[in-house]
């Protein structure tokens, strides 16, 4: 059922923490032999207000979503599954034909108003702030979850 889910993770700016990217490659990996999973990077805008680069990323986050793409945008606003309700989610995308889930992470300053409301969903992480890096790997790490979880496999307890 799941060999045909996509996921992607469209990201503004590479990952700068070695570490970090090491946790975000480890889960990389291992979410291989669930599904397909990319991550895809644009440059960050700099040198304009701020309200501009927000505008600006926005833009170029949204031209790497494909029109099947089921849309969800990270906030700190947004709705919170724990992790079994969020296991529930990649069910019911399946269930509904939306095989394609492409997760948008904002860069330093946050994610434009305009990506928000374009998004299918917004999804929140917790209402803790993280780093736009640590979102990744938490992104990534609660995906590999949501994974074993509909698996029936020992991770997540």
């Amino acid at each position: 059922m799941f060999q045909s889910l996509r996921i992607k993770l469209i990201v503004v700016g590479k990952t700068k923490t070695s570490y970090i990217q090491q946790g975000i490659d480890d889960f990389l990996k291992r979410l291989s032999r669930y599904a397909q999973v990319e991550m895809s990077v644009v440059k960050p805008v700099v040198k304009h207000p701020e309200g501009q680069i927000l505008t600006l990323e926005g833009e170029n986050l949204l031209k790497k979503v494909a029109p099947d793409d089921y849309v969800v945008a990270l906030d700190r606003k947004g709705r919170q599954f724990n992790s079994e309700q969020f296991s529930r989610f990649f069910v019911e995308c399946m269930n509904k034909g939306r095989s394609h889930i492409a997760f948008i992470i904002g860069g330093q300053l946050g994610l434009a108003e305009d990506v928000q409301q374009k998004a299918n969903m917004v999804l929140s992480l917790s209402a803790m702030t993280f780093t736009h890096d640590m979102s990744r790997l938490i992104l990534l790490e609660q995906i590999y979850r949501a994974m074993t979880i509909l698996h029936g496999e020992p991770y997540h307890r």
